[in-house]
């Protein structure tokens, strides 16, 4: 019996440790872990250089209260302005607490020019912020609010509807909050054009642009950011996931512009930006940014998008579209995924479902070319199997 509450649908196995791209499950099996924890461990696991720097900081001090300052801190901060379009940054635990953080942004920014009525907040119906109450409204899926009373403030549009966005703005608009590449959704990429006329859109309705980041960015998608290659510059970016690569990390970035309106006391994270969490930040910043690091996630995802493609034209009955930019990859099926992913894991291969019956094929950004061809060789094998 779990003690354990029932609000996940838990598969019936269980690890006992990592290394690099593979997951060891307590009844010895290897598998291949093309997941990573939802995009998360973003170096793999027990990479050497992060077990150091958490053995070597947890020597020395895991936490202080943010009423003092905490120098790793400030070092983070400075690396992730100093590579991005950001002047301040505050830190968090999680992607869901980074964009919560994002939309009192820009609705504190609104209110302390002297337009407190500007509070709206223009999200994409179906995708995905979070699970606190605002982010699952945010979200705009009725599955994910059903039984959660409702919280206001949010305005939906569908993807690709540039008509219907338009239209929806309203004097009370007070940002538009897009997913660079919609993760949950389906791996449902942004075009660079598009993200440019939501630029453009914002200025000339002089509301915020908030480009959510939390899967997509730390060098998920080949460059630091997804919107790096649509040379957009964003008013507030949430991320998380990939920049602890495994320890719980969470940052909104935003421009000096937006910045003016947090004044001591309108947030705070007791956790938040603690010296142990921040240490590994420091540590995976210092890896995934630079850009011998980039250009080999690009060259990998190349690889990986090559060989799909040809299962894809192989399996034509099967495989319906391959979707995604750098190592954040979607298969789309003909069918429900459900059996597809089963039979993925019985071949010891590990993978994870989105929305539009997508197959989420997350591996660490590290992931080594002969990981790649294990992965591709398992595929073949189920899609042969299945056909």
């Amino acid at each position: 019996m779990s003690y354990l509450a029932k609000n996940y649908n838990r598969k019936k196995i269980a690890f006992k440790h990592g290394k690099g791209s593979y997951l060891f499950s307590t009844d010895g099996k290897k598998y291949l872990d093309m997941l990573s924890g939802i995009a998360v461990n973003s170096l793999g696991h027990a990479h050497p250089k992060l077990v150091k720097t958490i053995r070597d900081q947890s020597k020395k001090l895991w936490h202080v209260s943010n009423a003092f300052e905490i120098p790793e801190g400030e070092k983070l901060a400075k690396k992730l302005c100093q590579k991005t379009f950001a002047d301040y940054v505050i830190f968090q635990n999680s992607g869901a607490e980074a964009t919560e953080a994002a939309i009192k942004i820009a609705r504190r920014y609104f209110y302390s020019i002297g337009k407190p009525n500007k509070t709206r907040i223009l999200c994409i119906r179906n995708s995905f912020h979070g699970r606190t109450l605002a982010t699952i409204f945010a979200s705009g899926s009725k599955k994910m609010t059903q039984g959660f009373g409702y919280v206001g403030g949010f305005d939906h549009f569908d993807f690709g509807d540039h008509k219907s966005l338009k239209k929806k703005i309203t004097k009370n608009t007070a940002a538009i909050m897009v997913e660079t590449v919609l993760g949950e959704g389906g791996i449902k990429v942004i075009p660079d054009w598009c993200l440019k006329e939501l630029r453009k859109l914002c200025n000339k309705k002089k509301i915020l642009l908030i480009l959510d980041e939390v899967q997509c960015g730390v060098g998920r998608s080949g460059n630091f950011f997804a919107f790096e290659k649509s040379k957009v510059k964003p008013d507030i970016v949430p991320i998380a996931k990939g920049i602890g690569g495994g320890f719980p990390i969470g940052a909104v970035l935003m421009n000096k512009k937006v910045a003016v309106g947090m004044i001591p006391g309108t947030h705070g994270s007791t956790f938040g930006g603690n010296p142990l969490a921040m240490a590994v930040g420091n540590t995976v910043m210092d890896i995934v940014s630079t850009k011998k690091f980039l250009n080999n996630v690009k060259k990998s995802s190349r690889y990986f998008f090559s060989k799909l493609n040809k299962l894809k034209e192989k399996y034509p009955s099967i495989i319906k579209e391959i979707r995604g930019r750098g190592l954040l990859i979607g298969i789309q099926l003909q069918t429900d995924q459900t059996k597809f992913i089963k039979k993925l894991m019985d071949n010891k291969l590990l993978t994870i479902r989105a929305a539009e019956n997508v197959v989420r094929i997350l591996p660490p950004l590290n992931v080594k070319i002969k990981e790649i061809d294990l992965a591709l060789k398992i595929i073949d094998k189920v899609c042969s199997e299945i056909k």
